[in-house]
């Protein structure tokens, strides 16, 4: 089966996306030690004809932002890989320029690509072996010793996977992602008839990502035909034709799938949404008060499946939840000032936290007790606007929640369940439509 083209591999619903159960802590990707250079080619000058969409489906927004760029990141934020050739049409070079520069990604060379998909990949493999001097040599200090080809429009690669297609590529000369069959398989006569059909259990649907030894890749584009270049898609083929090398064959996890058609921009964006919603960070001010609030507010949280850090503040040692979080809850008391969200607001752009992804911050007044007291501290909606325009323009989402306190215990256990379900809707949803809002729990 040929990488481009394998649709059956798609799992029955892609907005499916692997996370803890539910309880569990989440933990950390183990580091992992790669003693040898890999590179990777990243192919994305397909036209996205299948979109139906005018745009290119590798330069589609998710979220704010191209979906190519959240595949360079999955590839960037591997310590192990060296550099990243984007393999892009001539027309959209500056475009991809861009991209690189906006959302300052590293380790990345925009290349020229060619008019098939085996003349742009053998363009980033060329590019990745800097070829210098009489005949195109290339020089052989400046080879990676491993390279990985993996499809622009396949954004959820983790490093686990790229670990072991890399270590087998290194091992075998070759190596390659593999997902089992959905539908049966079948051939059809030109009279459009059923001819056969394959036993689905012999086979396998070929995806992404790829890897080889330098030497492998190179030479099978040296060796292939022109045939090759212009109607083959499939480099494993290749690499087993022209090298004799067979691949090590490695079944992959159901998020290697790929951004085909419209809905799946989607599904791309809700698998996004909800990795971003996983956990928030909830901010007391070292308010007794709000510390009770923030505890009552873990454990409806943890119902719904999140997990929510307590701090009371972010300086310090707590200054790590500005790095590692993308949503924040600042619990203010009584006074309705927006001082407080304003600092976290000035922490996050010192960090420049919302450069990749939308960071929510929800805003919640506690009022006090009488309701004399809560018309005298009503937040001011038309600042929470202003303050929240500002920072929408700096891809940060600012929403407010006015709580009042209640001394009837039922009462207040239902408006902290409310207050927690109207968080987490706004977590997930990351709606731009209701940024500024105060709502009312």
């Amino acid at each position: 089966m040929e990488g481009e083209n394998c649709d059956p591999a798609r799992p029955d619903n892609p907005q499916v996306f692997p996370t803890p159960e539910s309880g569990q802590r989440r933990r950390r990707p183990l580091e992992r030690s790669v003693d040898f250079p890999v590179c990777a080619v990243l192919p994305a000058g397909g036209t996205g004809e299948r979109t139906g969409l005018r745009t290119p489906k590798q330069f589609c927004s998710v979220l704010g932002r191209p979906l190519i760029s959240y595949t360079v990141q999955a590839f960037e934020r591997v310590s192990w890989i060296q550099s990243i050739a984007v393999v892009v049409a001539k027309e959209n070079m500056d475009l991809m320029t861009d991209i690189i520069q906006r959302f300052q990604h590293k380790k990345v060379q925009v290349v020229e690509g060619g008019s098939t998909r085996h003349r742009s990949i053998c363009n980033g493999v060329r590019a990745l072996g800097e070829a210098v001097g009489e005949e195109e040599q290339v020089m052989a200090a400046n080879r990676p010793k491993v390279v990985i080809i993996h499809d622009a429009v396949r954004p959820f690669v983790e490093e686990d996977f790229l670990y072991k297609i890399a270590m087998a590529a290194k091992e075998q000369g070759a190596a390659g992602a593999i997902r089992p069959l959905v539908s049966t398989v079948i051939a059809t006569t030109s009279e459009g008839y059923l001819d056969h059909s394959l036993e689905r259990a012999r086979y396998r649907a070929s995806e992404m990502p790829q890897g080889f030894t330098y030497d492998v890749i190179y030479q099978a584009y040296q060796r292939c035909t022109d045939a090759d270049f212009e109607f083959g898609t499939e480099c494993l083929h290749l690499a087993l034709q022209y090298c004799g090398t067979k691949a090590k064959l490695i079944e992959g996890p159901p998020t290697l799938w790929k951004v085909t058609y419209k809905r799946d921009l989607a599904a791309a964006e809700s698998i996004i949404k909800e990795t971003l919603s996983r956990s928030a960070c909830i901010v007391t001010g070292g308010s007794a008060p709000a510390a009770t609030l923030a505890d009552a507010l873990q454990n409806a949280f943890r119902a719904l499946d999140m997990e929510l850090n307590v701090t009371p503040d972010l300086m310090g040692d707590n200054s790590k939840y500005l790095v590692n979080e993308w949503n924040f809850i600042q619990i203010s008391v009584s006074h309705p000032c927006l001082s407080e969200v304003e600092a976290i607001l000035t922490d996050l752009d010192a960090a420049n936290r919302a450069l990749l992804h939308p960071v929510v911050v929800i805003w919640v007044h506690l009022s006090s007790l009488d309701e004399l007291s809560i018309s005298r501290t009503m937040a001011e909606p038309a600042a929470i606007r202003d303050l929240a325009s500002a920072a929408k323009l700096r891809n940060i989402l600012l929403y407010g929640i006015q709580l009042h306190q209640s001394t009837d215990t039922e009462c207040w256990e239902r408006s902290v369940l409310r207050v927690a379900e109207i968080m987490s809707t706004l977590i997930r949803d990351r709606s731009p439509a209701l940024v500024g809002q105060l709502l009312q729990a």
